[in-house]
């Protein structure tokens, strides 16, 4: 009866229009509760749109059919959508309700290529197949999606008042659909940002990511028969083997925390024939956004001397680049609270099966399955990976998660990630995600210090620094997978 009447009070309040200066806890977590029971009750709604996208694969900027299916879904709910933003064909954004706060949830559904699997324990490629969802990206759509609709059921209901938005990012393999999006100014207006990501265990991002800048470099050169007359032919792939090597020779040289990695994408098409083109597509990553620039640089150098001594002509295009990942300690904190409410995941007998056949196929340390169960305490961990979600958090307050949805012991972009992103386990740990999500969206929308005090923090982070994108000016690399 007592928290009947509580709750009684509570609507009154928000249709009194005070509601969200003073909310009594045990009101907040009544919310919370319809807000997981909401999502729970479309679990196989969730579940369908996220295994859908999970068997479309597509690859970056070329998600039309999965951002499509998210958009619908949105749509379906009451969202409004602006679709094709920044300049790039599948970018949208949803949004329901009015005023403030503003809310954003982030979204991605771009897949890998390479990496395509069916969920089996062992490495078995999709016949036709060629992309896979090694990273997950097919549930966290479909995850931020649930997390929205249930924000907007409460806005719907009145009993929150604010404006919830869906920020769907394409290309966030080596694409950096957000950095266009921050560029466009669409957070300009956003008090908060969320986002989560899948991994093999559950956790609130507490560490920075490698800031990061990529390339292709392209040489031009002369063919020529390789045996009858090479003295004719000025070889591409000599040229960007030389690159290679001066970037290898570079290693020594650089600050430890860097990381340097490439792949040739065309380097001739036969042995005996001198090629006249080759390219290289390069990553450069560091702590340091500054650091990144300095020694892309360098390997522009590299290029260069390369090109000279094989005489050759080389030119290059900037494909993407990151900053780093600033970490909002308020945010942080408040998330840790949710997500410890929510709880981890547990396995039925057949996952837990499943489980070790898999962790079977891994090298190293193997953490026991229990692990998917426990949250993580809130600490500070070395971060090796890039996401430009690194740029939204430099233009407004931003909190993340993981969890779950990998069994333990899974390396993200591995066939074994995309193996697993099949299974109704990880459903389960995208439905934990949303409920995380939402439950510190609601906190947001009733605690108005709590924006305050996340927004003086990130003001102190930024400090005197004006957002610049590492990729420049150029447009999105629409095509950057071809």
């Amino acid at each position: 009866m007592k928290s009947t009447f509580s709750f009684l009070l509570f609507l009154a309040l928000c249709y009194s229009g005070i509601a969200q200066k003073k909310i009594a806890p045990s009101s907040i977590d009544l919310l919370k509760d319809q807000a997981g029971l909401s999502i729970q009750a479309n679990y196989e709604l969730y579940k369908k749109v996220a295994l859908t996208i999970w068997n479309y694969a597509e690859s970056g900027f070329k998600e039309y059919k999965s951002s499509n299916l998210l958009q619908n879904t949105l749509r379906d709910n009451g969202f409004l959508i602006e679709a094709g933003v920044a300049g790039m064909p599948t970018a949208f954004v949803a949004s329901y309700g009015s005023g403030t706060p503003i809310i954003a949830i982030l979204a991605e559904f771009d897949a890998l290529p390479g990496l395509s699997q069916d969920s089996s324990s062992s490495k078995s490629p999709i016949a036709d197949k060629i992309n896979g969802h090694a990273c997950g990206h097919h549930l966290f759509g479909a995850g931020s999606v649930a997390s929205a609709i249930a924000i907007k059921t409460l806005l719907k209901e009145g009993k929150i008042k604010g404006t919830i938005k869906v920020f769907g990012s394409p290309a966030e393999e080596g694409g950096g659909g957000k950095v266009y999006m921050v560029r466009e100014g669409l957070f300009k207006d956003v008090d908060v940002a969320i986002h989560w990501h899948p991994s093999a265990r559950n956790a609130v991002t507490f560490s920075s990511a490698l800031a990061y800048k990529s390339a292709k470099f392209r040489f031009h050169g002369l063919s020529a028969h390789a045996s009858a007359s090479p003295e004719r032919g000025r070889s591409a792939l000599d040229g960007v083997e030389g690159m290679d090597y001066m970037v290898n020779m570079m290693r020594e040289h650089i600050p430890q925390e860097t990381r340097i990695h490439y792949v040739i994408t065309n380097g001739g098409k036969a042995p005996n024939v001198v090629p006249d083109f080759a390219e290289v597509f390069y990553y450069v990553r560091n702590p340091e956004r500054a650091l990144v620039e300095s020694i892309f640089d360098r390997v522009v150098k590299t290029a260069e001397g390369a090109a000279l001594g094989t005489e050759t002509k080389m030119d290059y295009e900037v494909i993407d680049g990151t900053h780093d990942l600033l970490i909002n300690k308020t945010l942080a904190l408040n998330m840790q609270a949710n997500l410890e409410k929510v709880g981890g995941l547990s396995y039925t007998a057949d996952e837990r099966i499943f489980g070790k056949q898999l962790q079977s196929t891994f090298s190293g340390k193997i953490p026991s399955l229990d692990s998917a169960s426990i949250i993580k305490p809130l600490e500070t961990e070395k971060n090796q990976g890039s996401t430009d979600v690194g740029d939204v958090s430099y233009v407004v307050p931003t909190v993340g998660l993981t969890t779950a949805t990998w069994i333990p012991g899974t390396p993200a972009h591995s066939w074994q990630a995309a193996a697993c992103g099949g299974k109704d386990m990880a459903v389960r740990a995208t439905i934990l995600a949303s409920k995380a999500m939402t439950y510190s969206a609601i906190d947001l929308f009733l605690d108005p210090t709590l924006i305050t005090k996340a927004k003086e923090e990130f003001k102190l982070l930024i400090g005197n620094y004006q957002y610049k994108a590492l990729l420049g000016d150029r447009k999105p690399a629409l095509n950057y997978r071809d």
